[in-house]
C-alpha cells in the first residue's frame, strides 16, 4: 500500500501539525489520557483567527497522506471491531450519533446478543467491547470534522466466507459468529491478530509525536485483548481451527509465512505470536484491507466492507 519512498517521506517529516496536536490533546483530556500536564494544555488556546487559518488533520501534508488518513485508516477497523463486539454482549451496535463523519455512512448488516456459557467469555467480552467503544470515540474526538464516517460492515455473509475459505464449514454450510460462544471466541480471533499487526505497521507511518504515543497505547490494548481471546482458544483445544483461520490469513495477505495460530506445529500452546527475536510482526495498511476486504488482489471493498472503507487510505495490496 505504502513504497518505500513513501514510508521514508513521512518519517522524515518532523514538523508536527498544530490543529492536529490541539485537537489530539482536547481529545486526550477528555478520555483521561495522562499525556500532558497542565502547563502544556494551558498553551493550546488559539485566537479565531488563528483557528480559521489552522490545517485540518485530514489534509495531506507534503510527500503524502497525513498522519489524520493514518488515524482515519485505524477508526475504520475500530467500527468494525466496536459492532462486533458490541452486538455480541448488548445485541446491538454504535449509537448513530457515533458514527457520522466525512465520506458515505453505512449500516451494518447481521449480529446480534451471543448466550455466553461461561461467565469468563462473557466478561472478556463485555470489557473488550466497551474498550472498542472507547477507542471510536477517542479517535473520532481526535480527528474532529475530518473523522469518517461508519462505512457499511458485514457481520453476517463475510463470517461465512472467512469459515469457508479456512475449511472451517464446508462450501454451502454457513458459519454463525453470533450462534454460540466458541463461534464468537473463534471470530474474535480473526478480528484480533489484525488489529495488532495493523498498529505496528501503521507507527512508522504516525510523525506527530502525541499520535503515535496514543496509537502505541491502543496497539497495547488491542495486544491483551488477543491474549485473551488465544488464551480462551487454546483452553478451550480449539488449537487446530485457529491454525485454518492463520492460513486463511495467511493467504490473504502476501507470501511471506508470519500469521501463527495458538498451537505451534508440535501441539504446544503459542499465545503470543513473534518472530525469532520474539517481536510481534507487522502488516502494512494494504495488507490489512486484503484481510478484511477478504481478498488477495488489489480491490476498493469487499468481505467485512462490501462499499469500502471511508477515508484516503482505502486499497488492499495485490499481491
Amino acid at each position: 500500500m505504502f513504497g518505500k519512498n513513501f514510508a521514508a517521506s513521512m518519517i522524515n517529516r518532523s514538523a508536527e501539525n498544530e490543529q492536529d496536536r490541539r485537537r489530539f490533546l482536547r481529545a486526550a483530556g477528555m478520555t483521561g489520557l495522562g499525556v500532558v500536564g497542565a502547563g502544556a494544555l494551558g498553551g493550546l488556546t488559539a485566537g479565531p483567527a488563528a483557528a480559521a487559518t489552522a490545517r485540518p488533520a485530514a489534509a495531506a501534508a507534503p510527500g503524502g497522506v497525513s498522519d489524520g488518513a493514518v488515524l482515519n485508516f485505524a477508526l475504520n477497523l475500530e467500527y468494525l471491531e466496536a459492532e462486533f463486539y458490541l452486538h455480541a454482549v448488548t445485541g446491538k451496535g454504535l449509537a448513530d450519533s457515533m458514527t457520522t463523519g466525512t465520506g458515505t455512512r453505512g449500516g451494518v448488516t447481521g449480529g446480534r446478543a451471543v448466550r455466553f456459557q461461561t461467565k469468563a467469555a462473557k466478561q472478556y467480552a463485555q470489557e473488550i467491547a466497551s474498550d472498542e467503544k472507547a477507542h471510536v470515540q477517542f479517535l473520532r474526538s481526535a480527528l474532529g470534522s475530518a473523522a469518517v464516517s461508519r462505512p457499511a460492515i458485514d457481520l453476517q455473509s463475510s463470517f461465512t466466507a472467512a469459515a469457508q475459505a479456512a475449511g472451517l464449514v464446508k462450501p454451502g454450510q454457513t458459519f454463525d459468529a453470533f450462534s454460540c460462544e466458541e463461534n464468537f471466541l473463534l471470530a474474535a480471533f480473526l478480528f484480533e491478530d489484525v488489529g495488532v499487526t495493523a498498529y505496528k505497521g501503521a507507527a512508522p507511518l504516525i510523525t506527530n509525536k502525541t499520535y503515535l504515543e496514543a496509537a502505541a497505547g491502543i496497539l497495547a490494548v488491542e495486544a491483551y485483548h488477543a491474549a485473551n481471546i488465544r488464551s480462551a482458544l487454546y483452553q478451550r483445544g480449539e488449537g487446530k481451527a485457529t491454525l485454518k483461520l492463520s492460513a486463511a490469513r495467511d493467504s490473504l495477505d502476501g507470501p511471506t509465512d508470519d500469521d501463527q495460530g495458538v498451537v505451534d506445529s508440535h501441539g504446544n500452546a503459542n499465545i503470543v505470536p513473534t518472530d525469532a527475536n520474539g517481536i510481534a510482526y507487522s502488516r502494512s495498511p494494504g495488507q490489512v484491507l486484503n484481510i478484511v476486504y477478504l481478498t488477495n488482489k488489489a480491490a476498493t471493498s469487499g468481505g467485512f466492507f462490501p462499499k469500502g472503507v471511508n477515508g484516503e487510505v482505502n486499497t488492499s495490496a495485490a499481491n
